[in-house]
Protein backbone atom coordinates (compact mmCIF):
# COMPACT_ATOMS: atom_id res chain seq x y z
CA UNK A 1 0.00 0.00 0.00
CA UNK A 2 1.58 3.44 -1.07
CA UNK A 3 0.05 6.79 0.39
CA UNK A 4 0.42 9.84 -1.52
CA UNK A 5 -0.57 13.21 -1.04
CA UNK A 6 -1.98 15.02 -4.27
CA UNK A 7 -2.46 18.51 -4.07
CA UNK A 8 -3.19 21.33 -7.02
CA UNK A 9 -5.78 21.37 -9.77
CA UNK A 10 -7.59 18.10 -8.45
CA UNK A 11 -11.26 17.71 -7.28
CA UNK A 12 -10.34 16.66 -4.07
CA UNK A 13 -6.93 17.73 -3.13
CA UNK A 14 -5.61 15.42 -0.11
CA UNK A 15 -4.25 11.90 0.91
CA UNK A 16 -4.84 9.01 -1.36
CA UNK A 17 -3.93 5.04 -1.14
CA UNK A 18 -2.98 3.41 -3.69
CA UNK A 19 -1.78 -0.15 -4.78
CA UNK A 20 2.09 -0.93 -5.04
CA UNK A 21 2.99 -0.52 -8.68
CA UNK A 22 0.61 2.37 -9.40
CA UNK A 23 1.35 5.60 -11.73
CA UNK A 24 0.76 9.01 -11.29
CA UNK A 25 -2.28 8.72 -13.54
CA UNK A 26 -3.70 6.49 -10.79
CA UNK A 27 -3.22 9.28 -8.12
CA UNK A 28 -4.81 11.61 -9.82
CA UNK A 29 -7.96 9.67 -10.62
CA UNK A 30 -8.00 8.89 -6.74
CA UNK A 31 -7.66 12.28 -6.11
CA UNK A 32 -10.86 12.84 -8.09
CA UNK A 33 -9.40 13.86 -11.20
CA UNK A 34 -7.93 16.50 -12.54
CA UNK A 35 -9.98 20.12 -12.70
CA UNK A 36 -10.91 21.53 -15.93
CA UNK A 37 -7.72 23.94 -14.99
CA UNK A 38 -5.51 21.69 -14.68
CA UNK A 39 -2.15 21.56 -16.91
CA UNK A 40 -1.60 17.82 -17.45
CA UNK A 41 0.87 18.41 -20.22
CA UNK A 42 3.77 18.94 -17.99
CA UNK A 43 2.88 15.92 -15.50
CA UNK A 44 4.36 12.53 -16.24
CA UNK A 45 1.56 10.52 -15.56
CA UNK A 46 2.88 7.09 -16.28
CA UNK A 47 5.20 7.46 -13.75
CA UNK A 48 5.37 4.89 -10.86
CA UNK A 49 4.63 6.97 -7.67
CA UNK A 50 6.54 6.09 -4.35
CA UNK A 51 5.17 6.17 -0.95
CA UNK A 52 5.49 9.21 0.77
CA UNK A 53 5.82 11.81 -1.95
CA UNK A 54 3.54 14.74 -3.18
CA UNK A 55 2.37 15.03 -6.83
CA UNK A 56 1.56 18.71 -7.84
CA UNK A 57 -0.88 18.83 -10.53
CA UNK A 58 -0.29 22.71 -11.84
CA UNK A 59 -2.88 25.42 -13.13
CA UNK A 60 -2.94 25.54 -16.97
CA UNK A 61 0.29 28.29 -17.71
CA UNK A 62 1.58 28.16 -14.19
CA UNK A 63 5.62 28.03 -14.86
CA UNK A 64 7.04 25.07 -12.79
CA UNK A 65 10.17 26.78 -10.89
CA UNK A 66 13.39 25.75 -12.38
CA UNK A 67 14.78 22.46 -10.95
CA UNK A 68 11.29 21.16 -9.74
CA UNK A 69 10.05 17.66 -11.52
CA UNK A 70 6.62 17.33 -13.09
CA UNK A 71 5.34 14.22 -10.91
CA UNK A 72 8.57 13.57 -9.48
CA UNK A 73 8.65 12.04 -6.39
CA UNK A 74 9.06 13.45 -3.31
CA UNK A 75 9.41 12.84 0.62
CA UNK A 76 9.52 15.01 3.65
CA UNK A 77 9.10 18.33 1.78
CA UNK A 78 12.36 18.42 -0.33
CA UNK A 79 12.47 16.49 -3.29
CA UNK A 80 11.90 15.55 -7.00
CA UNK A 81 9.34 15.88 -6.50
CA UNK A 82 5.77 16.54 -6.92
CA UNK A 83 4.78 17.29 -9.80
CA UNK A 84 5.88 21.17 -10.13
CA UNK A 85 9.07 19.96 -10.25
CA UNK A 86 10.14 19.00 -10.71
CA UNK A 87 7.53 20.81 -11.85
CA UNK A 88 9.66 20.25 -8.60
CA UNK A 89 9.63 16.57 -9.74
CA UNK A 90 7.77 16.49 -9.20
CA UNK A 91 8.84 17.22 -8.19
CA UNK A 92 11.63 16.74 -8.05
CA UNK A 93 10.31 15.50 -5.57
CA UNK A 94 8.47 14.65 -5.64
CA UNK A 95 9.08 16.64 -5.94
CA UNK A 96 9.47 19.21 -7.11
CA UNK A 97 6.76 20.73 -8.00
CA UNK A 98 6.59 23.75 -7.40
CA UNK A 99 7.97 25.31 -5.17
CA UNK A 100 6.19 23.06 -2.21
CA UNK A 101 7.45 19.60 -2.42
CA UNK A 102 9.18 16.62 -1.43
CA UNK A 103 11.55 15.92 0.33
CA UNK A 104 13.51 14.38 -1.36
CA UNK A 105 12.34 14.23 -4.66
CA UNK A 106 12.28 15.73 -6.39
CA UNK A 107 12.69 14.20 -4.99
CA UNK A 108 9.43 15.22 -5.55
CA UNK A 109 11.49 17.69 -5.15
CA UNK A 110 9.78 21.52 -4.77
CA UNK A 111 11.20 24.47 -6.65
CA UNK A 112 13.37 26.28 -4.31
CA UNK A 113 12.38 29.58 -5.61
CA UNK A 114 16.25 29.85 -7.03
CA UNK A 115 15.91 31.06 -10.36
CA UNK A 116 17.79 29.18 -12.55
CA UNK A 117 19.30 26.73 -10.28
CA UNK A 118 19.76 23.19 -11.90
CA UNK A 119 18.27 24.89 -14.61
CA UNK A 120 19.21 23.29 -18.16
CA UNK A 121 21.40 25.38 -20.58
CA UNK A 122 23.12 27.43 -18.58
CA UNK A 123 26.87 25.88 -18.71
CA UNK A 124 28.86 25.99 -15.63
CA UNK A 125 25.32 26.65 -13.53
CA UNK A 126 25.20 25.42 -9.98
CA UNK A 127 22.73 22.44 -9.39
CA UNK A 128 20.92 22.49 -6.53
CA UNK A 129 20.44 18.58 -5.17
CA UNK A 130 17.59 19.38 -3.81
CA UNK A 131 16.08 20.56 -6.59
CA UNK A 132 17.19 19.83 -9.35
CA UNK A 133 15.09 17.56 -11.47
CA UNK A 134 16.17 14.74 -13.70
CA UNK A 135 16.86 16.98 -16.76
CA UNK A 136 19.29 18.93 -14.58
CA UNK A 137 21.06 16.24 -13.25
CA UNK A 138 21.69 14.43 -16.22
CA UNK A 139 23.63 17.47 -17.54
CA UNK A 140 26.60 16.80 -15.22
CA UNK A 141 29.29 15.84 -15.86
CA UNK A 142 29.37 12.24 -15.52
CA UNK A 143 25.82 11.93 -14.41
CA UNK A 144 23.77 10.19 -17.54
CA UNK A 145 19.80 9.68 -16.96
CA UNK A 146 20.02 6.38 -14.62
CA UNK A 147 22.45 8.49 -12.15
CA UNK A 148 20.29 10.99 -12.35
CA UNK A 149 17.46 8.68 -11.54
CA UNK A 150 19.30 7.41 -8.35
CA UNK A 151 20.21 10.74 -7.43
CA UNK A 152 15.88 11.49 -7.40
CA UNK A 153 15.64 8.15 -5.63
CA UNK A 154 17.74 8.70 -2.67
CA UNK A 155 16.41 12.09 -2.06
CA UNK A 156 12.69 10.58 -2.18
CA UNK A 157 14.11 7.73 0.00
CA UNK A 158 16.12 9.75 2.21
CA UNK A 159 14.97 13.46 2.21
CA UNK A 160 16.69 16.41 1.50
CA UNK A 161 20.91 16.36 1.22
CA UNK A 162 22.47 17.90 3.73
CA UNK A 163 25.97 18.17 2.09
CA UNK A 164 27.25 17.31 -1.30
CA UNK A 165 29.12 14.75 0.46
CA UNK A 166 26.16 12.35 0.44
CA UNK A 167 26.05 11.48 -3.10
CA UNK A 168 28.84 9.30 -2.25
CA UNK A 169 25.72 7.26 -1.10
CA UNK A 170 24.24 7.38 -4.25
CA UNK A 171 25.18 4.19 -6.38
CA UNK A 172 27.33 4.69 -9.39
CA UNK A 173 28.81 7.92 -7.63
CA UNK A 174 32.11 6.76 -6.60
CA UNK A 175 35.40 8.98 -5.61
CA UNK A 176 35.93 10.49 -9.21
CA UNK A 177 32.84 11.64 -9.92
CA UNK A 178 32.04 13.08 -6.93
CA UNK A 179 35.32 14.99 -7.04
CA UNK A 180 34.25 16.71 -10.60
CA UNK A 181 30.66 17.42 -9.21
CA UNK A 182 31.53 19.61 -6.31
CA UNK A 183 32.32 22.43 -8.38
CA UNK A 184 28.77 21.88 -10.47
CA UNK A 185 26.82 21.04 -7.42
CA UNK A 186 25.40 22.34 -3.78
CA UNK A 187 23.27 22.15 -1.20
CA UNK A 188 20.35 24.37 -0.84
Amino acid sequence: MLVVDVVGEVARPGIVKLAKGSRVVDAVVAAGGPTAKAELSVVNQARLVTDGEQIIVPKVGAVPQAGSVPGAAGAGGSGASGVSGAAQGGGGGAGAAGGSSSGAAGGGVAGSGDAGVGAIGAPGAMVDLNTADLAALDSLPGVGPAIAQRILDWRTMHGRFTSVDELGEVSGIGPKILERLRTRVRVG
